[in-house]
């Protein structure tokens, strides 16, 4: 393709790619999108109601569907044939790829909690990490169009650093389960909140061809009413309506190239399917192609400065950062032998709880300095293998122990901040390349006390919560260093390409617009600042949507 045969450059499909090629083409201004996996068509290829007694092993994980034989993830998963990364010695980071038009927003659990004040100036408040170059209420209009428009239920709880929606945003919440029930009312009996999820799920018809929840099926296997958001059955089919977008799938971009100016002029890539290199030019690029693989496209790129392209800082691959995660399971006898009936709900949460000790935290009155929630799993749902596991006798007694026991489990799962160190980066591996000859990352991860101080705090608010149900913990009840999650394994890796407000020491602006290239525009979780509690996939979609508004501004002045 000729050079500038499009005016914006889209690598990525997830959400932060998705996002940019709506607003953009929504503007009148004509896209390509480069992604690296395969095309996917959700109408056709999701099994939204197959049966797990028809799968292999009952549906549950095999060596490629690490979620299920049916999640949504295609050529995907922590491990992919042929694409190896590395791990520096004492590392430990698992590196999750979906290699399929939508990426992640095809199968992940749709939690949208929006990013408060203290999130965004956390060094502010506690003298730890970075600032964001932007507030919360600059952000927070940004905020109500992106939940509109993809549509998010929960309600205004009105709770520190919980920002409210703008009025006649939020879609109403489904009802609580009786686990959840029974979780609130042993929260509320001990001071803590629980209160409705945020979920990008559609509970009412939202008039633009999507249909809402029927209340049925696993949103991990995608979602082809489009009740549940994903981009392939959104913004990419919005965007494709005007007739703006262009899509190549099988593309392996490798290198983001320049111009004797200093501008970008496109990118390179790998034809999966016959494996010739191709180019193709742009008059702008926008960069969203996951935090890790952003960074490995960024320090791969300019060959004259072993660096990477707009990385003068040294930023890029820096200030690494997932989600802190760990979790507590209990056994309720008060939910033994209740009816049954179908509560598959929204098949996420309906309810959780959220961090309510912002006020002791800043008085020093705890000993980790970030927040973490609380996400809540119990319902009725198909049992599957190794269910009944450490059930008393056999026979006829077992079978009424797994009749009895069944709906009584309940789980909290702990989704905490981290504090981007200087032990948690990528950079490009010295030694090792992929199958498509492209050098891989290779990554260096260490938790520290504050990480596991908000591990042992999590653990024993969720124990608490547990005994005050009349419950006892079943799980075993680890040392915080063995509890926590590996990182990379919540899948909220951020971070490897931070906003700033000075180009000295981070890579973009609060528009994601890099610094060192102006017409360069990284669109994903790579620009976080900060890992806030809150699951970042909702915060990717609103700065992807300031961003690429920013972006067609510029454009439009003619300054790029």
């Amino acid at each position: 393709m000729t050079d500038h045969e499009h005016d914006v450059l889209v690598i990525g499909s997830g959400a932060g790619g998705s996002m940019a090629a709506y607003v953009l083409t929504k503007a009148g201004v004509k896209v390509h999108m480069l992604e690296a996996g395969r095309n996917y068509d959700p109408a056709a290829e999701t099994p939204m109601f197959s049966e797990n007694r028809d799968a292999p092993l009952l549906g549950t994980s095999t060596p490629d569907k690490d979620f299920g034989f049916y999640n949504a993830t295609i050529d995907g998963g922590w491990d992919i044939d042929g694409e190896p990364y590395s791990a520096a010695e004492g590392s430990e980071f698992k590196w999750w790829r979906t290699r399929m038009l939508g990426g992640r927003t095809n199968h992940w659990a749709r939690n949208s909690f929006r990013m408060g004040e203290y999130d965004f100036k956390p060094k502010s408040r506690d003298g730890l990490g970075f600032d964001w170059p932007i507030s919360y209420e600059e952000l927070a209009p940004w905020y109500d169009r992106t939940e509109k428009l993809i549509g998010v239920y929960g309600v205004n709880s009105g709770l520190s650093n919980h920002p409210d929606s703008g009025a006649g945003v939020l879609q109403p919440p489904p009802k609580a389960r009786v686990p959840e029930l029974f979780a609130a009312a042993a929260a509320a009996d001990i001071g803590i909140p629980c209160v409705p999820a945020r979920r990008a799920v559609l509970t009412r018809d939202p008039g633009d061809g999507r249909s809402p929840c029927f209340w049925a099926t696993d949103c991990g296997r995608g979602c082809n009413i489009g009740a549940a958001f994903q981009t392939t059955t959104s913004l990419l089919p919005w965007a494709r309506e005007t007739g703006r977008l262009s899509i190549t799938t099988d593309a392996m971009v490798y290198e983001i190239t320049t111009g004797e100016d200093g501008h970008a002029n496109g990118a390179r890539y790998i034809d999966k399917t016959t494996g010739e290199h191709r180019f193709i030019g742009a008059r702008a690029v926008v960069l969203a192609a996951s935090a890790a693989e952003s960074a490995r496209i960024l320090l791969n790129s300019n060959a004259k400065d072993r660096g990477g392209l707009a990385n003068s800082s040294g930023q890029i691959g820096r200030n690494l950062m997932d989600t802190v995660g760990s979790g507590i399971t209990g056994q309720i006898p008060g939910l033994e032998d209740r009816p049954r009936y179908n509560e598959d709900g929204a098949m996420g949460m309906h309810v959780y709880i959220p961090f309510w000790l912002y006020e002791e935290q800043a008085a020093g009155q705890l000993d980790f300095p970030r927040g973490y929630h609380l996400e809540i799993y119990s319902q009725f749902s198909a049992p599957g293998v190794g269910w009944g596991a450490g059930l008393d006798g056999y026979g006829r007694s077992a079978l009424e122990s797994a009749r009895r026991y069944y709906g009584s489990f309940i789980h909290f799962a702990q989704r905490g901040e981290m504090i981007p160190n200087e032990n948690c980066f990528a950079e490009i591996d010295a030694e090792q390349k992929d199958k498509f000859g492209i050098p891989v990352l290779k990554f260096h991860y260490k938790h520290t006390e504050h990480e596991y101080g908000q591990v042992a705090h999590a653990q024993q608010a969720s124990i608490e919560l547990i005994e005050r149900m009349g419950g006892r913990v079943v799980s075993d009840v680890k040392a915080p260093a063995d509890a926590i999650a590996a990182g990379g394994e919540i899948i909220h890796e951020i971070g490897t390409a931070r906003m700033g407000a000075s180009a000295a020491d981070s890579v973009t602006n609060s528009y994601g617009q890099t610094w060192d290239v102006p017409n360069l525009f990284i669109l994903d979780g790579a620009i976080f600042a900060s890992k806030a509690h809150k699951n970042p996939t909702l915060s990717i979609l609103t700065l992807a949507m300031r961003g690429a508004d920013h972006l067609v501004n510029e454009m439009k002045q003619g300054t790029l």
